[in-house]
């Protein structure tokens, strides 16, 4: 569904004259930040172990068709980096990636002053990074970190259901541009 809004183009593949119409894929939407960030428009997600942007769409809309949009909304262009991993893939990712997932990966303290506590279970804006030997230094695993940024991803931002017609109007009319 996403691509079929896309305009055709022709395209001379071999540059010996035979053309064929292919899609263009390379349009781009952005999506803009006072529209991402207008909470009136959106509303709270968190992904559970195993969903896909289709499964999400699905619960949400009814449909797995607008599966680009909850992407388009979070700005994620890479589906499977982007997009927070299953228990199970996360677990090998971790393994695959560190010697000891239990070491050291940095230490770190609470700010004194700005942001001072946590706005939900992915945010950690309040702490800081610090030397190890800095007192009350407290020490995160390699597995808290990535299990860290896992629930940065999990915490998405779903469009309210009543705006989507607008949205996907708006998108075709951009993408044709």
């Amino acid at each position: 569904m996403y691509f079929s809004k896309f305009p055709n183009i022709v395209y001379d593949m071999k540059g010996d004259g035979n053309v064929k119409l292919i899609t263009d894929i390379l349009r781009r939407v952005k999506v803009r930040d006072k529209v991402r960030d207008n909470l009136s428009l959106l509303d709270k997600y968190d992904v559970d172990s195993g969903d896909t942007p289709e499964t999400v769409s699905y619960k949400v809309y009814g449909s797995v068709d607008y599966y680009w949009v909850i992407l388009l909304m979070n700005n994620i262009k890479d589906r499977y980096y982007d997009w927070p991993l299953s228990l199970q893939d996360f677990e090998a990712y971790v393994k695959e990636k560190y010697t000891n997932p239990y070491a050291v990966h940095h230490y770190e303290l609470d700010q004194s002053s700005g942001s001072i506590s946590s706005n939900g279970p992915g945010d950690f804006d309040y702490k800081i990074e610090v030397n190890s030997d800095t007192v009350g230094a407290q020490s995160v695993s390699n597995y808290e970190y990535e299990q860290r940024l896992q629930d940065q991803k999990r915490q998405i931002k779903i469009l309210n259901q009543n705006y989507l017609p607008t949205f996907i109007r708006e998108f075709e009319r951009l993408i044709k541009k």
